[in-house]
């Protein structure tokens, strides 16, 4: 009896892992497996002529030094933190103003809320052509609009001239990214108990008080994890790059998913293109690690 017990017991955990075994097999296969080859490469002498045969040299952390002694990778870096601080901050911002205002009660609400997403559920090939045609140089909508109030008197080049097509991707990325926060915001305000706000007003506070004192602090948790995506997200966006820009002019605004593109599928430098994945999967993962050691702290 006690055999028989004993192989129940195994029978029963078996067809418990037999559950989970799809979703394991598909970590494994499409996020364990290529993160571990891509740290191989990044170890490696890789390039055209030795990828596919797979016998690319060992070179250690010559890749690396290479790598991070790159002027290109160095501007990178400075693009990618000026792209990521604006779109973190204008995209909280805006989402922000945008759920406090929806959070109102008013006819058209739902419709209007619908509008919004529509940059967010628009795939992003969409909406990096539209605004590549809004911003063209030549017949824009922004340009043509722009001369026809008399604020410029000749057409500005958004998307190729150095100190602007930066701040124009970074425009097109805020726009994408606005709904989303929007509608986290505003799920995280409307779970917020009405009583709190009830006795806030009974004792004199105002709107803009009962924000600052109440709305926000209990947001944290939300604001949190919309920091976090933010983050992760803005190390994620190559296709707006590459549909508006293509890196250009002169690098100018070119960031560091884009680079590794041009470093692994343009210059065939296998092995330097994995270094720059490492390098943003090793902060990525510093961060998320820092993120739930904070959450956690504040939990206990």
């Amino acid at each position: 009896m006690k055999k028989y017990g004993s192989y129940k017991s195994i029978k029963k955990s078996m067809n418990e892992y037999t559950f989970i075994l799809p979703a394991f097999l598909f970590l494994v296969i499409f996020i364990l497996y290529p993160v571990l080859y891509n740290f191989t490469l990044s170890v490696k002498d890789a390039n055209l002529s030795n990828f596919v045969s797979g016998n690319a040299p060992f070179t250690g952390l010559e890749n690396y030094t290479k790598v991070i002694s790159d002027p290109y990778f160095k501007q990178a870096a400075v693009n990618m933190l000026i792209f990521m601080v604006f779109c973190l901050s204008l995209q909280f911002l805006i989402g922000m103003l945008l759920a406090l205002f929806f959070n109102m009660q008013f006819a058209g609400a739902k419709w209007m809320r619908a509008l919004v997403l529509v940059g967010w559920m628009n795939p992003v090939i969409i909406s990096g052509s539209t605004f590549k045609w809004l911003l063209s140089g030549d017949n824009g909508v922004v340009n043509y609009l722009l001369m026809k109030i008399g604020l410029i008197h000749s057409p500005i080049a958004f998307l190729t001239q150095p100190g602007i097509a930066l701040f124009s991707v970074t425009a097109a990325n805020i726009w994408v990214g606005v709904p989303f926060n929007m509608i986290l915001l505003l799920a995280g305000m409307q779970s917020l108990p009405l009583e709190i706000y009830e006795a806030a007003s009974i004792d004199g506070a105002g709107k803009i008080k009962s924000f600052f004192t109440i709305t926000l602090p209990l947001l944290k948790p939300t604001i949190s994890i919309l920091l976090m995506m933010g983050i992760i997200n803005s190390f994620k966006v190559f296709d707006l790059i590459y549909i508006m820009t293509k890196g250009g002019p002169a690098r100018s605004s070119q960031i560091l998913p884009y680079y590794s593109y041009e470093l692994s599928f343009q210059s065939y430098k296998f092995g330097e293109g994995a270094v720059v994945s490492v390098l943003i999967f090793i902060f990525v993962m510093v961060f998320a690690s820092f993120y739930l050691h904070m959450t956690q702290k504040e939990g206990d």
